[in-house]
């Protein structure tokens, strides 16, 4: 839910983004008042005259080495003539020039230099304060984006809130999850019982199958395990039995397949896909989707849930569709270990005029905490709306406001 915060100041990183181009804007003022072109020359002959001040302090002072002095002397008048007369703090080094332009130099002469191209640190000091301060904008700007992302996302939530408000959340979600824990029971059982009792060549082929169905949502088996159930004897034994075979010792193993290394090598790897390998994607999850999704799913795993069916009974009549689709209710529901009754049975029951109203229910139900049920009953949620709104369009304007060509 929104702070309350939020809800009474504007958001705290409009202001730090305001801060932030103002910021910027001082800095570029202060560098346009002298001239980008003149402090940029002001900065780089700072630059330069240092280096040759620490370069030659030592070595161009009192007797010391004369060609270095000569060097020295050379460079620093050349770099001070290359200075137009309105370059940032031209003047101190024009100062500086007519200092240092003598027969000797000692180390006073040095530390006058110092002194007065400081003015020119200035220039570098507006130039770094620019760079930082364009920085500091960056990352408000993207401090800014973030939030508003945060907000939006928040809006639809409680948009999604409001919508509920109408439920009637007294109305009894149980004709709705006794047809889909029956389907979702059916097809846990029938899956547990394939994995346990037919062939893994024919459970993976089942899964790779259903891996191609984009509503289903399986994850397609390792290639180098489909490679070893479909090649080697042991493939026709139960996935069930492959799995407790990889925890055997090499010894152990022996007795139970013709490569022990194989099986090691293409199942044992992949322990952690056959731990979680499970019916979840043939079942229904709650609250289910709305109507036509479901029975869109619901249709699209229904040769895969017929499939694993076959390991709960060998009656063929069970595939009998015609007659299926004529059960009734009532029928359906005696039917205990079948996986296609529960199925038909919850794709009809999408069809009924109450099938939304009850999933509304349950999703508000799924969704809704103590907090939010009593924020939706009492209209708390559109102030909370109307606050979350606010801040968006202070944070935008601010973009907007404070965006640089």
């Amino acid at each position: 839910m929104v702070d309350s915060a939020a809800q009474s100041s504007p958001p705290d990183v409009v202001d730090d983004l305001r801060a932030a181009a103002d910021r910027v804007a001082a800095a570029e003022a202060a560098i346009d008042e002298h001239g980008e072109t003149s402090v940029e020359a002001a900065a780089d002959a700072y630059r330069n005259a240092t280096r040759l001040l620490d370069s030659y302090e030592d070595s161009a002072t009192g007797t010391g080495d004369f060609t270095a002095y000569l060097q020295f002397q050379t460079e620093i008048l050349e770099l001070v003539d290359a200075l137009s007369d309105d370059t940032f703090a031209a003047d101190a080094f024009q100062r500086v020039s007519d200092r240092l332009d003598k027969r000797r130099l000692n180390e006073s002469d040095f530390e006058f230099a110092r002194e007065e191209i400081e003015a020119a640190g200035e220039a570098v000091a507006m130039l770094e304060e620019r760079e930082a301060a364009i920085d500091a904008y960056r990352a408000a700007r993207g401090d800014a984006d973030e939030r508003l992302a945060e907000l939006r996302e928040e809006a639809d939530r409680l948009r999604d809130l409001q919508r509920l408000a109408d439920v009637d959340l007294a109305v009894s979600t149980e004709p709705l999850r006794e047809r889909v824990d029956a389907y979702n029971t059916a097809v846990r059982t029938g899956f547990e019982r394939f994995r346990e009792t037919r062939p893994a060549r024919e459970l993976c082929t089942l899964l790779s199958d259903a891996a191609d169905r984009p509503l289903v949502g399986v994850d397609r088996p390792p290639r180098d395990l489909l490679e070893y159930i479909d090649s080697k004897p042991a493939g026709t034994e139960p996935l069930a039995e492959l799995v407790e075979y990889a925890d055997y010792s090499p010894s152990k193993l022996e007795h139970y397949v013709d490569d022990p290394g194989a099986l090691r090598t293409s199942v044992a790897v992949h322990q952690t896909y056959l731990d979680r390998l499970d019916a979840a994607a043939f079942c229904v999850g709650w609250p289910p989707a709305e109507a036509a999704t479901l029975r869109a799913r619901l249709d699209e795993v229904a040769p895969f849930v017929r499939r694993l069916e076959s390991a709960l009974t060998d009656d063929d009549s069970g595939d009998d569709e015609s007659s299926n689709a004529a059960t009734d209710d009532a029928g359906d529901a005696a039917d205990a270990t079948a996986i296609e009754a529960p199925r038909r049975r919850l794709a009809r029951f999408t069809r009924r005029d109450n099938y939304e109203r009850l999933r509304e229910v349950a999703v508000a139900e799924a969704e809704l905490t103590d907090d939010e049920y009593d924020r939706v009953a009492n209209g708390a949620v559109d102030d909370d709306l109307a606050a979350v709104t606010d801040a968006i369009s202070e944070i935008e304007a601010a973009l907007d406001e404070t965006a640089r060509a």
